[in-house]
């Protein structure tokens, strides 16, 4: 029942470059959702737009995510490190992405490009909804392989132990392990029974299940039929924002520091706006028209 977390981060090494996992899984998700949203297009889910109207918006979205997450990391988690290094911004291989931030950058690049080709906003935001949650298992796998964004102590005997973690919340008379014992007798400890105590709940692997392959699942099945404007944005954004503010209650919260009652979180602040803007959305719906498809040119004239 226990998993010691023993995972190299560097997926490979291309001469004196580290490629590490948490950047594979960014492409894999950016592959994922071009493969899923080829499909969508070539069955007219986007009416007016081809592949190569589909790859600019990808293109747009890509850069949203990276640029979106790496700067609300900053404005959000660590504004004191920002306010006296405004470069450290550019420090992307150290880690640092906010999903919010990348939500914010993907809304931005998708406003530009339905601007130029002159469609609803959440007509566009419909269609990209269920390319996005692959993305974010994906992601959620990434940190969990690179041993960050752990969760709470389990106190129940099984779980997973984060040797490198640095143990803000270890409970009194218990120190941190990285500080206690050696790699090989952290192995040969965990081997023995004798880590129990620093076994952790594996919350990117909830989040990976739940933001990730559920609400896939749910989103795509969901959107498969026609359905009125604002409802796919609408289920996306309510059910990202519950998922991740009850996952929030056994993931240690970000710089090991809650905002208040000792229990609330700063990501689970930021998530209650999205299951408010969710219900509103869907709402909204229901009385909205309801997009068809329109098969694009080149399909026509096959």
């Amino acid at each position: 029942m226990l998993f010691l977390h023993d995972i190299d981060p560097i997926a490979f090494s291309l001469g004196p470059i580290d490629v590490h996992w948490y950047g594979v899984m960014y492409l894999l998700g950016f592959a994922a959702a071009w493969w899923l949203g080829r499909s969508r297009i070539l069955a007219g889910r986007l009416p007016g737009v081809d592949m190569n109207g589909f790859s600019d918006l990808l293109f747009y979205a890509m850069l949203g995510v990276v640029l979106g997450g790496r700067i609300g990391y900053m404005l959000f988690y660590a504004t004191a490190d920002f306010l006296a290094n405004p470069l450290i911004l550019l420090r992307v291989w150290e880690g640092g992405m906010s999903f919010h931030g990348g939500l914010l950058g993907v809304l931005i690049a998708g406003w530009w490009w339905t601007r130029k080709h002159k469609l609803h906003f959440f007509d566009t935001i419909d269609f990209v909804a269920p390319l996005v949650p692959l993305g974010l298992g994906f992601g959620r796998l990434g940190n969990f392989i690179g041993g960050e964004l752990y969760g709470k102590f389990t106190n129940a005997g099984w779980g997973v132990i984060f040797p490198h973690s640095p143990l803000k919340d270890v409970p009194a008379g218990l120190p941190a392990m990285e500080q206690l014992l050696s790699a090989a007798q952290i192995q040969q400890d965990y081997a023995a029974g004798l880590l129990t105590q620093y076994a952790r709940h594996p919350s990117q692997l909830y989040e990976a299940l739940l933001e990730g392959l559920v609400m896939f699942l749910v989103l795509w099945f969901y959107s498969m039929k026609p359905r009125p404007r604002y409802a796919v944005s609408g289920l996306f954004a309510l059910l990202y924002g519950c998922f991740r503010f009850l996952v929030e209650f056994v993931r240690m919260p970000d710089n090991g520091v809650y905002v208040a009652f000792d229990w609330l979180t700063r990501g689970q602040i930021l998530s209650l706006p999205l299951i408010v803007l969710g219900l509103v959305l869907l709402a909204m719906s229901r009385r909205a028209p309801v997009l068809q498809p329109v098969l694009p040119l080149e399909e026509k004239k096959a």
